[in-house]
């Protein structure tokens, strides 16, 4: 009896580990789950309502800009491959280009101060009052007075001194704007869609919904020729 009962302890410790393992091997498929592979590209469908863009309204192709203002890899593109994009694609109508901006930098910097987000509320509030064009000079301004990422510099008093160099722009609309965090839950919106769409790092470029790679399989520093490429893929 006493073999029996040690036999039957035996099958239910195999029993009670095969149920453990299983267990185990289903949180670490669950954990992986939706995760896209090393070197995949992200897939994205973004809600580009009310999103500032350059292009015709109608262009066939649509591209996403995923940016923060404190980022120095966004303004080596904005001020190299955009003006390219521009030239070949954006002026010939077979683009619009948004800027989806996801201000990430400053709390990763651990910054007393949450500047990627102001700079981001600041550029809502100028979209708001002057469109595509106001939006657009504004990013080339902010960019070009672009401090270090490590630092707290697009405060509200800078940013106001910023809006100031933006043709036609209400100054004290602007100002009330910024001061009352008026964007701030728009903002907010837009960083939880980039997350949603797990992006971990700027410039991210989606073509029609999906990512752009570099010719190496990396994401981040892009070439035009990467962006090209992808955007003559779509236009077939």
């Amino acid at each position: 009896m006493t073999r029996l009962q040690g036999n039957n302890q035996n099958r239910t410790f195999l029993v009670v580990g095969t149920l453990v393992a299983a267990v185990l091997i289903a949180l670490a498929v669950f954990a992986v789950q939706g995760k896209p592979a090393a070197g995949a590209a992200l897939k994205a469908n973004f809600n580009l309502a009310g999103q500032p863009f350059v292009g015709q309204e109608n262009a066939p192709v649509s591209v996403v800009v995923v940016e923060d203002f404190k980022c120095p890899v966004c303004k080596n593109f904005e001020e190299t491959v955009a003006p390219q994009l521009k030239e070949k694609y954006v002026d010939a109508g077979k683009i619009k280009q948004y800027s989806l901006v996801w201000p990430f930098l400053a709390d990763t910097r651990g910054l007393p101060t949450d500047d990627s987000k102001l700079a981001a509320q600041a550029a809502k509030c100028v979209y708001d009052q002057g469109g595509n064009d106001a939006f657009a000079s504004f990013k080339t301004i902010m960019f070009r007075a672009q401090g270090d990422e490590s630092q707290v510099w697009a405060t509200k008093t800078r940013l106001k001194d910023l809006a100031a160099n933006v043709e036609g722009l209400d100054q004290a609309k602007f100002d009330s704007c910024l001061d009352t965090d008026a964007t701030a839950a728009r903002v907010d919106a837009d960083e939880k869609q980039v997350s949603d769409a797990r992006v971990n790092g700027t410039p991210t470029i989606f073509v029609n919904g999906a990512q752009v790679m570099t010719a190496d399989g990396k994401r981040g520093s892009y070439a035009f020729e990467d962006i090209s490429r992808a955007i003559d893929a779509a236009s077939k």
